[in-house]
């Protein structure tokens, strides 16, 4: 058994940090790709990086789902824990003080497509296919796909996309709203870094915030939604780096954000 590492990270610079899962045949999320995430973001949060993009390095998977054969040995109690492990890790990525690109090429299922659902943008190879097909085994996505999917597609396209269990090729999800940019097939990668440099160069408050407000569409009525608006506004420009930000338009020179 390989004792290299399933879950590696390093720092691209100007505060990126790419964070790849390696776990042959299909980086399915068992015990080894949890842990190493959870590590990952540890690292993230600990050295406070600005983006981080999440990427394969597996050919034709992104994440392929959970660990079947993990959940086929376990009883009652073990398959809370693993689910509990593996939400704890969703959640976290979703949660943390960061921008978050999945970068996909290949297949997401199932839980593989609940972490990329969790990051904050999603760039997806021409090859990329997405699905949650885990009616087929009896059950439903449990780390946060039957919430989050229908937020981004609409109720019917995500009972569809459930229900059905069949795989979305990236054309039709990026129409759908699943995923932010669609390009060439084996340039998600390179396309994530450019995105993420151009993200990390920006006002973190005000990333930060813009994340806030437009999640805070989805659960707040709209009267509750612009004052908030209102709130993060005015945070920004009193405690935030708004003088920066239009002293630089008016000085006619980049901003120089924290």
């Amino acid at each position: 058994m390989s004792t290299e590492p399933v879950v590696t990270w390093t720092d691209a610079g100007d505060g990126v940090l790419v964070v790849t899962l390696a776990r042959p045949p299909a980086n399915a999320l068992g015990p080894p790709i949890i842990e190493g995430l959870d590590a990952a973001l540890d690292h993230a949060v600990a050295r406070d990086v600005r983006v981080l993009v999440l990427t394969s390095a597996v050919p034709g998977f992104f994440v392929a789902g959970a660990d079947i054969k993990h959940l086929g040995a376990v009883d009652a109690a073990s398959f809370t824990a693993y689910g509990d492990r593996l939400r704890a890790v969703v959640e976290g990525l979703a949660a943390a003080d960061l921008v978050s690109i999945a970068a996909i090429e290949g297949v997401a299922l199932g839980g593989g497509l609940e972490l990329a659902m969790a990051a904050t943008m999603r760039v997806a190879g021409d090859d990329a296919r997405f699905g949650l097909p885990e009616v087929r085994l009896g059950l439903i996505p449990g780390a946060g796909g039957t919430q989050r999917l229908p937020r981004l597609v609409g109720r019917g396209r995500a009972i569809d996309i459930m229900a059905t269990a069949r795989q979305v090729p990236a054309s039709e999800a990026a129409a759908i709203g699943l995923v932010d940019r669609h390009v060439a097939a084996g340039t998600a990668r390179d396309v994530a870094l450019e995105l993420a440099g151009t993200l990390g160069a920006l006002s973190r408050p005000a990333l930060a915030a813009v994340v806030r407000t437009v999640d805070a569409a989805f659960d707040r009525p709209l009267p509750e939604g612009l004052g908030y608006e209102v709130a993060q506004i005015q945070e920004l420009f009193e405690h935030g780096e708004a003088a920066e930000g239009i002293a630089a338009f008016l000085e006619k020179r980049p901003p120089k954000f924290a």
